[in-house]
């Protein structure tokens, strides 16, 4: 069980919903791979002073299921992270090996291999997965092991008061607060009853309860809410009683499966009254929909503007063109993958040690969640504090960060986006 308190308030800057909270816990606080040999209950020890530091991570992000266009953003963002930690490797004595994996999803259970085989290669860390029932299926067996499970996409509200032995840290905010943004931005939209269909898992009927919650205590009222699970392919049952109850807006909380269910909703339903989330924004130029087909629609993803983050998703592309990876058609949670990354560099470099545990009990004070750091914006910044004897609080890319004590970020900011005749969205400028 856990208590959240947090500012009512919400303030719409450029397209971004500030949001801050904190958790009060009450019960039980380049793609390819490797060798699969080596032992994996051989543990890391701590650095000797001048010694070299080898860190090892692996990912399990989603290469396939239903998530998969969310896994080239945020293995690039791992990657490009990686490089510029190995870029100057020879004045921190830490370089960075990573070992990628697939996370897949619920239906397809790829993870089931896949974490086997990257903690068969000694890694101190898994960044993934992306989607937060997948990774609920396989948190024990990481930190289990004594090894670090790093999300930059987890939003379930099931991780803050998970049993994860100090192991288990994300860069995404807690579905509480985009589904206090996201219902709100219904009903201030003028809309009185919303309808919903919703992806049956942690992910999914949480971020639907925070979404009802909001709504509701703004004067609406939910009318329908049909859920459907991992797999399934047929939906025509929840589009009808989503549309048989007549409501003034659909939410989609749903991940790449929207793509089925957009064709029995347009047309029969106005575009500019469906909304999506973080699950399921996405590129739809491609998708065969008519021009303009989403024209109004709007949805709301975690981190900051897009827009905003320009210089950062400019120089990604730079860094993915020139290691001869496909053009990227989608930057979600990019951001929070590098960052993930260097806070797991800069608490390794802190700590002195490639061993998990020591990388752990290290996040948070890199993280500025001790509060008596110097404020730093990269890799190189950060490390030339830890390395000159001082405190480094690392300000990232996708925001603040700054860890509470069962490893959630402590503030965040929610992306308000509007989709325009080329089916793919911007910064929502309302």
């Amino acid at each position: 069980m856990s208590v959240f308190t947090r500012s009512r308030k919400r303030t719409i800057l450029g397209a971004v919903a500030l949001a801050g909270a904190s958790a009060l816990v009450l019960a039980g606080c380049s793609g390819g791979g490797g060798d699969t040999g080596g032992d994996s209950s051989a543990e890391p020890s701590a650095a000797a002073p001048g010694e070299e530091l080898a860190l090892k991570i692996g990912t399990a992000l989603p290469q396939t299921g239903n998530l998969a266009f969310l896994g080239p953003p945020e293995e690039a963002g791992v990657g490009y992270a990686a490089s510029q930690i190995n870029e100057v490797s020879d004045e921190t004595g830490l370089s960075i090996d990573v070992v990628y994996g697939d996370s897949g999803d619920t239906d397809n259970k790829a993870y089931e291999t896949e974490i086997p085989r990257l903690l068969g290669e000694d890694v101190a860390a898994i960044i993934g997965a992306a989607s937060s029932g997948t990774s609920l299926q396989f948190i024990d067996q990481v930190v289990g092991a004594g090894v670090i499970q790093f999300s930059p996409a987890n939003t379930s509200d099931a991780f803050t008061s998970y049993d994860d032995n100090g192991l288990y840290f994300r860069t995404a905010p807690s579905d509480v607060l985009q589904g206090e943004v996201l219902g709100n931005l219904i009903a201030e939209d003028g809309n009185q009853t919303l309808g919903m269909i919703v992806l049956n898992d942690s992910y999914g009927t949480g971020l639907a309860g925070y979404v009802t919650e909001a709504f509701e205590a703004a004067g609406g009222e939910v009318v329908a809410a049909p859920t459907y699970n991992t797999g399934d392919t047929n939906f025509d049952a929840q589009i009808s009683e989503v549309l048989a109850a007549d409501p003034d807006a659909i939410a989609l909380i749903t991940f790449e499966e929207v793509t089925t269910i957009l064709p029995g909703l347009l047309g029969s339903f106005p575009a500019d009254k469906l909304y999506f989330v973080d699950g399921n924004l996405s590129d739809f130029s491609d998708d065969g929909l008519e021009p303009g087909a989403l024209t109004g629609a709007k949805g709301t993803l975690p981190g900051l503007s897009i827009d905003s983050i320009g210089d950062f998703t400019a120089s990604l592309d730079e860094w993915v063109a020139a290691e001869g990876l496909p053009e990227l058609t989608e930057y979600s949670y990019a951001a929070e993958s590098f960052d993930a990354v260097v806070l797991l560099a800069l608490a390794s470099l802190a700590a002195g040690s490639t061993d998990s545990a020591a990388i752990a009990e290290n996040l948070i004070t890199v993280s500025g969640g001790d509060g008596d750091g110097e404020k730093c914006t990269s890799y190189a910044e950060c490390a030339d504090i830890i390395l000159g004897g001082g405190t480094a609080d690392y300000d990232g890319i996708s925001g603040p960060i700054t860890f509470d004590e069962v490893g959630d970020p402590t503030e965040a900011s929610i992306g308000i986006y509007q989709y325009g005749e080329d089916n793919t969205y911007s910064a929502y400028e309302g």
